[in-house]
């Protein structure tokens, strides 16, 4: 099956501005995801879907590709994803032919390793039920146990009631976070659906150590350490 990898790098991040270019000890963000998809046999190629010329120039220098600059209608900070993902997917399908899996690798998520991205791949193949794969950690707090809300009177209550039968973390249902490591995603159904989750969707879980997803300045902060302490 052709698996293509892509990676979606608008150029107006605000919360950490130039974010997919910004140095992470010592080199740019997107370059992270750049190398592990290189390194993944799985994936023909790498594309990077970018309204930004300075994220396009860094990308190719690092060995991605950039056929195809990102309309600015699909990198406004209102645009979903979703619809740069169905466009990405036109634009190969009319340079190269249509291809079996999408698989879409932030740039936020510089941790990720190869096998993270082949179990997703992989995954996705070994159900020809599922629509797409996503990665997921476990959550460190519970809706059910250590998560409120405020009632109407601004009271906390929990943000799930379990009618009391939940006295202990032990008795809880488990709930994943969503991490950005890696999505797959059959190409027909990025085309045919309206968002992620609408279809089938089966899971693979990876350690949190490789899912820090980077959002904010404080994010960035925690990067830098991890990326410079396994660099000594």
């Amino acid at each position: 099956m052709r698996a293509m990898g892509f990676i979606f790098a608008r150029g107006g991040s605000k919360g950490v501005p130039g974010k997919n270019i910004k140095l992470l000890a010592g080199k740019p963000l997107i370059a992270y995801a750049i190398e592990v998809a290189l390194a993944c046999r799985r994936l023909e190629t790498i594309i990077v879907s970018t309204d930004d010329e300075a994220i396009a120039d860094v990308a190719r220098r690092y060995g991605a590709e950039t056929p195809f600059m990102r309309p600015a209608h699909l990198a406004s900070d209102t645009a979903p994803e979703w619809l740069a993902w169905q466009h990405a997917v036109q634009e190969v399908e009319k340079a190269r032919g249509g291809f079996d899996i999408f698989v879409s690798l932030p740039a936020t998520s510089p941790f990720r390793n190869v096998s993270d991205v082949e179990r997703c791949i992989g995954a996705l193949e070994a159900d020809p039920q599922a629509d797409a794969v996503i990665s997921v950690k476990e959550a460190e707090r519970n809706p059910y146990f250590n998560m409120v809300r405020l009632d109407d009177s601004g009271y906390a209550q929990r943000a799930m009631d379990a009618g009391g039968k939940i006295v202990r973390r032990q008795d809880v249902p488990p709930i994943y976070d969503v991490t950005t490591v890696a999505y797959a995603a059959r190409a027909s159904y990025v085309l045919g659906a309206q968002r992620l989750l609408e279809g089938k969707v089966r899971t693979v879980l990876v350690p949190a150590e490789r899912a820090l997803d980077i959002d904010t300045p404080y994010d960035f902060m925690v990067a830098e350490c991890i990326a410079r302490s396994r660099a000594t």
